[in-house]
């Protein structure tokens, strides 16, 4: 890390360390959500559920670069063990032991309304203070909040086709 470019960011950087490796772990588990979902999910629309979660779990690993990288750059260390996860993150993991359609979209869309209050208080706290963090935060944001308006409208496309069916 430069130092110059520690000393520019206007807050405590261990505490910002720290809410960093708080999104990582959150990033990790996010990732292997959507991922492990991607494999198991059964039903209706199982074939545009697994593209969607498949790509959602790309989006997760590159936030989880990114937001390791910024770790690095002031002068912190990534967690380190996967075994940490759990205890650092903000959301949580929610296991698709209910492999149903409807079920993994939710525990998904869970996942990304806790993402984007995550990301959306990080974006608060760094404005104006470390921009460099910000934008990173910012564009995750806006990641997070496609990812949850996606899964929502799978859902919804889910229940119509679901409420046809019985209608018929």
């Amino acid at each position: 890390m430069g130092t110059r470019g520690r000393q520019i960011v206007g807050l405590d950087v261990d505490g910002l360390l720290a809410t960093l490796n708080r999104a990582l772990a959150d990033e990790w588990l996010a990732h292997y959500q959507y991922w492990v979902g991607s494999k198991v999910v059964m039903g209706p629309m199982k074939d545009a559920a697994v593209a969607e979660l498949v790509q959602h779990a790309a989006d997760e690993m590159r936030h989880a670069e990114m937001v390791s990288l910024r770790i690095v750059q002031l002068g912190g260390t990534p967690v380190l063990k996967p075994a940490d996860w759990y205890g650092l993150s903000n959301c949580g993991y929610d296991a698709p032991e209910d492999p149903f359609i409807q079920k993994v979209l939710q525990q998904n869309i869970k996942g990304e309304q806790c993402a984007i209050e995550v990301y959306d208080r990080l974006v608060k706290e760094t404005f104006q203070k470390d921009m460099v963090t910000y934008n990173m935060a910012q564009a995750i944001l806006a990641d997070e909040v496609e990812h949850e308006e996606d899964l929502q409208s799978l859902l919804e496309d889910y229940e119509a086709m679901m409420e046809r069916a019985r209608i018929r």
